[in-house]
């Protein structure tokens, strides 16, 4: 596809995730300073397209925003053009509303779009490309779980805060004789909960890769309890799920791009071990707090190399695609690959076969309990 760029635009799609703003930053940047463009920003996601909600960017505007949690364009999980809800009578229906997305970037002459965003916002990227938008795609989630990238930014920042809680909770669960149950997110995928685990020094890690027998953990409690360990800590992902049995759902959301809301499954396991062992069980939810505050150097980097890869794509005509890592180096896939499928933990990963020579309990010994 040839294009003649002047004009690009960028937008943040879905959750919020520590390195937004330095993506932002390394797009306008890079846009201005290397290839003299003008940059609009579209406000709060793909709304800001639908309902022309933009904002005019200079270096200026991206001054000190580097170790900003969050996004200044911000963001939303919802305003799908092609699944859009509009009322008629008393009645909801989905409509596809994405002409106007068409007739918005021609209004303000934006040749092309960087879509910063989980798989939600990518798999709407990728429709708006093969409708003929020129768009490129930049990796955001802090649970870890997009193909084709060895790692996206905000996860290690959300990694980093759940292995400061456990390292907390360690001191209280060992003071008060407790199990302390720690539950982080990660959707479908244990990438948080297995590295803050290890990283922690959990005794339990639940995942959603691997579903658990609870007769397995209570075990691992009850064997510390015997070797004079008088405290258990617990780090259970929100996805995981009892074997033969079903996830925890907190809630549903109409109108999301992640419309289950995963959550409770903490509450779950401390009352089953609370019940078993006859010891007391707290319960800590991170939830939002690994979405936010400042992100690490590694995601400010990892941020920021999206960033400028980003636009490099847009200048050398490659739409369609989604800047990616892959061992230490920046490069790309098209986006046409990259949705549809969750990356999980292998179950013949490195980091659980780790996790099981320190023995650490993952609840599914098949050969009996956890040793």
């Amino acid at each position: 596809m040839t294009v003649k760029i002047k004009r690009l635009g960028v937008l943040t799609g879905g959750g919020d995730a520590p390195g937004l703003n330095a993506v932002i930053r390394a797009v306008v940047k890079t846009a201005i300073r290397e290839y003299d463009l003008s940059v609009l920003g579209f406000l709060n996601g793909f709304g800001g397209l639908i309902k022309n909600q933009t904002r005019e960017m200079t270096e200026q505007d991206v001054v000190g925003i580097l170790p900003r949690g969050g996004t200044i364009l911000g963001t939303t999980n919802r305003d799908n053009p092609f699944h859009y809800p509009v009322v008629k009578g008393k009645e909801k229906v989905y409509v596809d509303i994405s002409d106007r997305i068409f007739e918005n970037v021609s209004i303000h002459q934006v040749d092309a779009l960087v879509v910063i965003g989980g798989d939600g916002s990518l798999a709407i990227a990728k429709e708006l490309y093969e409708r003929g938008l020129p768009v490129v795609g930049v990796p955001k989630t802090i649970d870890n779980d997009l193909m084709d990238t060895d790692q996206t930014f905000g996860f290690d920042t959300a990694l980093t805060t759940a292995t400061e809680a456990l390292d907390k909770l360690h001191t209280t669960a060992e003071s008060h004789h407790r199990i302390m149950v720690l539950e982080v997110m990660g959707r479908y995928a244990g990438w948080i909960a297995l590295e803050a685990g290890l990283a922690g020094g959990a005794d339990v890690i639940l995942i959603p890769e691997l579903p658990y027998r609870i007769e397995q953990v209570i075990g691992k409690i009850n064997q510390r309890e015997q070797q004079g360990k008088k405290f258990s800590i617990v780090v259970v992902a929100e996805g995981a799920k009892p074997l033969n049995g079903e996830q925890v759902v907190q809630k549903r959301v109409e109108d999301s791009f992640d419309p289950v809301r995963l959550g409770g499954i903490g509450q779950v396991v401390a009352r089953q071990l609370e019940e078993a062992t006859g010891k007391e069980a707290r319960v800590t939810v991170l939830g939002h707090l690994q979405r936010g505050g400042s992100p690490t150097a590694f995601d400010r980097i990892l941020a920021t190399r999206y960033g400028t890869g980003a636009v490099k794509l847009v200048m050398e005509g490659r739409f369609g695609e989604m800047v990616c890592l892959h061992g230490t180096e920046i490069t790309s896939v098209p986006l046409a690959e990259t949705g549809g499928r969750t990356r999980q933990v292998p179950l013949d990963s490195d980091l659980l076969h780790s996790a099981r020579k320190l023995g650490i309990c993952l609840g599914d010994n098949k050969e009996g309990e956890c040793k």
